[in-house]
């Protein structure tokens, strides 16, 4: 759907992107993460033709990217744009206007939307007497409702409390399952893992990883395994305790290893007393972490 190859973008001395090559799947939910400073931005906005790179080509599909697509992405930034005197029905009509939308379709539209969003009785009220996290709820609205194939959400959760966080995590979900490309820039990386399937991760305007979720989570694995055991267990050979419960059908452990940890698998196996057994794979927050600190680990060669 997206393909970024070797992106460049300069600011005076400051070199925001270095070259990076990103591919973003048609139909996926795509997180797109760093640091501050990192360069998501300066992506984001050339996507939506802002800027230019200096060097380098974005394409969307097969073709590069033309001023006609604005058309087709729908974008909300993370500093927010509405008009603060204006009705919000009023404004929701209007943007929708800007992007082709007649007025009766931008309507029927809007009032499908606001009732998904609980937000029926929002129409008359001006923007200035909202919460922040209604006049959020509008702002996404504003974002999907010409139906664009690329949406861009720039920190969407801010200002909602857990109930609206998770309504606009379903829609965007809802809205990947329906064919749309899905571009998710946050810091709350417990979205990331919720909603994405595949994530990008910039460090100093360079790429530091990219692919399937899953795979990077793979990549990362640190030799962490989960245990639940009938009865309490004492030694684990040369594995390294780094947690332990009880509950009321036995007990729980978080155990690493500098190595697949067979034997001590059979041996709980063999006694019965084992119930369940799993790898314990790094978060995303982890994986960020370790990558801004330390670099990327490189991929093995087939």
């Amino acid at each position: 759907m997206i393909k970024a190859t070797n992106v460049t973008k300069r600011y005076s001395q400051k070199l925001a992107l270095d070259a990076i090559n990103l591919s973003i799947p048609k139909g996926s939910v795509y997180g797109l993460l760093g640091p501050n400073g990192a360069g998501k931005t300066s992506f984001i906005r050339i996507m939506n033709q802002i800027t230019a790179p200096d060097e380098g080509q974005v394409y969307f599909g097969d073709r590069a990217l033309q001023p006609r697509d604005i058309a087709r992405i729908g974008y909300l930034p993370e500093e927010r744009g509405l008009y603060k005197k204006m009705k919000v029905g009023e404004q929701v009509l209007y943007l929708a206007r800007l992007k082709g939308l007649s007025t009766a379709e931008a309507k029927l539209r809007a009032k499908k939307w606001f009732e998904r969003l609980e937000m029926a009785d929002f129409w008359e009220k001006k923007v200035e007497d909202l919460s922040k996290g209604m006049a959020q709820k509008v702002q996404f609205v504003t974002t999907v409702l010409h139906e664009p194939e690329l949406l861009i959400f720039d920190e969407p959760f801010t200002g909602f409390d857990p109930i609206n966080t998770n309504l606009i995590k379903r829609e965007i979900l809802r809205l990947s399952k329906e064919g749309a490309t899905v571009i998710f820039s946050t810091h709350r990386m417990e979205s990331v893992e919720e909603i994405c399937d595949h994530i990008g991760l910039i460090n100093n305007g360079q790429v530091m990883v990219e692919g399937p979720l899953l795979d990077i989570r793979k990549r990362y694995q640190n030799g962490t395994y989960s245990f639940v055991v009938k009865e309490a267990v004492e030694q684990w050979g040369d594995g390294t305790l780094l947690q332990e419960s009880k509950h009321h059908t036995g007990h729980s452990y978080t155990v690493k290893f500098e190595r697949y940890p067979g034997a001590v698998v059979g041996e709980l196996a063999a006694k019965g007393t084992l119930v369940a057994f799993e790898e314990v794979l790094p978060s995303v927050q982890d994986i960020f972490i370790e990558i801004v600190e330390n670099g990327a680990k490189l991929v093995p060669h087939e």
